[in-house]
């Protein structure tokens, strides 16, 4: 069993980027809501008390006494984690319109302590506090300050509990890698979390838990489903049975190009060609919503249809990973955000779950899958939504516009590779606008088709930018598909963020 340290969740925005972060220096997290610590208390560490977007003062502030948690574990409470430690013990906060909100600097660093060990003065930290310390209890003590706050972090006296008013998880904190390892350190973690050290514990755990039964998973073609499958396979063998279904709303050549690869990597799949049942339930639907549920009802159906031909199947197996589990549970546990990987089980299938990478940032499945020896090109594929081109389709999908879209994207997709452009970015695609423009070709005034090309820049897709493409790069693609596409006269360049925009368009 790995040790781990306990990051509680106090509702910030960034709580993810610090089990990243943590993760990175090769140490196992896991992120649980403020309220739920958990019982199983052999194997941890450490514990982080996240950020809030609540001052201490707000009626719906989250708040549990922490003090049972500091006489266990070290402590690492961060903006309004450290801000409750002390209000707990006796603080005094306050509110003013001259904090720091934004850049800061630290200054007055106690280069004894053990959190701030290597932290250089006028380190650039990233604030953003409604409230600052006016107060600490007795046996606090300062270890740092900045230009607006006398009290920047601190330590308790006596026990291994410090406070910082700053975000050491994110980019703009020059030295926040070195805090949370120094952290790290004091918690006398061995970090010995890796990609090799998850394989080997996994395939154990996957061994003990599926024993000889049969296991049935849905491959999308992408990094998730793709690494589970191998694991699956890696542990039970030919006792996993993979279904590929080709709905129709592929990019060109993908189901062949696909299946071919997963030839390559010994698994036991099957190709199922459902276009047409895909495109018959689709015609004429507009909303974007009812053509989700659609498409989704429709994998299910091919999936159990396939499944019922194929004797003794006991499991399922979905590439959920660990994101999807935050993100469809907030502090309150409450449901904020459904991913088809949550809690989607088809009851009727009476299937037990099995997700192995449910406890993996993305970028941790990318490596485990580089261990397992999966190909870079599998590995670095874009992120795909499940109903593919149907939300790329806006308005009414028929097969004449799917291949329009097919032969548009390939030109952008196939150009971002030559260009050495692909790896750039996170996620692009090409989108078919409900709308036609007006153009020339020859002497002949055209009525066609309008594409719109989206490429952004990412993490972990909670937010996104727009990626900036070089000019001459977005010339030639366009001058591309115009020529080559029949249907398109127009290509035009998203340049939304997200948020307010999301990443696709549907």
């Amino acid at each position: 069993m790995h040790e781990k340290i306990i990051i509680l969740d106090f509702g910030s925005p960034t709580t993810q980027l610090i089990g990243r972060k943590i993760r990175e220096l090769n140490t196992y997290c896991e992120i649980v809501p403020y309220h739920k610590f958990p019982s199983d208390e052999a194997n941890i560490k450490g514990v982080v008390l996240s950020g809030s977007p609540y001052r201490i003062g707000d009626d719906n502030a989250f708040k549990i006494n922490i003090e049972p948690i500091r006489k266990k574990y070290p402590v690492l409470g961060i903006c309004y984690g450290a801000q409750l430690i002390c209000e707990q013990s006796g603080g005094k906060l306050t509110s003013s319109p001259s904090l720091e909100d934004g850049r800061a600097h630290l200054s007055n660093i106690d280069l004894e302590d053990a959190l701030m060990k290597g932290v250089r003065t006028g380190s650039q930290i990233w604030v953003s506090n409604g409230e600052s310390i006016a107060g600490l209890p007795t046996s606090f003590k300062p270890v740092a300050s900045s230009e607006n706050m006398d009290v920047a972090a601190y330590r308790v006296e006596g026990e291994k509990t410090w406070g910082v008013m700053f975000y050491p998880e994110v980019f703009n904190t020059e030295q926040g890698v070195q805090i949370i390892d120094n952290f790290l350190q004091i918690c006398e973690c061995r970090k010995d979390w890796t990609a090799a050290s998850f394989i080997e514990s996994t395939v154990a755990e996957l061994n003990r838990q599926i024993g000889n039964d049969k296991v049935i998973l849905a491959l999308s073609g992408g990094v998730d489903s793709t690494v589970t499958a191998v694991l699956l396979n890696k542990s039970i063998g030919k006792n996993l049975s993979c279904i590929f279904v080709d709905h129709g709303l592929l990019r060109k050549n993908e189901f062949e190009n696909v299946l071919r690869d997963y030839e390559h990597l010994g698994l036991n799949v099957k190709g199922v060609d459902a276009k047409e049942k895909f495109y018959s339930a689709l015609a004429g639907v507009t909303d974007p919503e009812q053509k989700r549920k659609i498409i989704g009802k429709g994998f299910i159906d091919v999936f159990e249809d396939e499944a019922k031909n194929i004797k003794g199947i006991k499991w399922l197996g979905q590439g959920t990973i660990y994101p999807d589990v935050i993100e469809s549970l907030s502090v309150t546990g409450k449901v904020i955000k459904s991913h088809h990987n949550v809690g989607g089980l088809p009851e009727k299938m009476n299937l037990k779950l099995v997700e192995p990478l449910r406890l993996l940032f993305k970028d941790e499945v990318r490596m485990v899958g580089k261990e397992l020896g999966i190909n870079s090109q599998l590995l670095g594929r874009h992120p795909f939504p499940g109903p593919g081109l149907g939300v790329r389709i806006l308005g009414a999908i028929t097969p004449e516009k799917v291949h329009i879209l097919q032969e548009a994207d390939d030109i952008f997709i196939s150009m971002l590779r030559e260009w050495g452009l692909y790896n750039k970015v996170w996620q692009a695609g090409a989108i078919l606008l409900s709308v036609n423009a007006v153009g020339i070709v020859g002497d002949e005034r055209t009525y066609e088709n309008a594409v719109a090309l989206r490429a952004v820049t990412s993490i972990d897709a909670m937010t996104a930018d727009w990626a900036t493409l070089p000019y001459d790069f977005l010339a030639k693609v366009s001058n591309e598909i115009i020529h080559k596409v029949q249907g398109v006269n127009r290509v035009v360049y998203d340049i939304s963020a997200k948020p307010p925009a999301t990443i696709e368009w549907e």
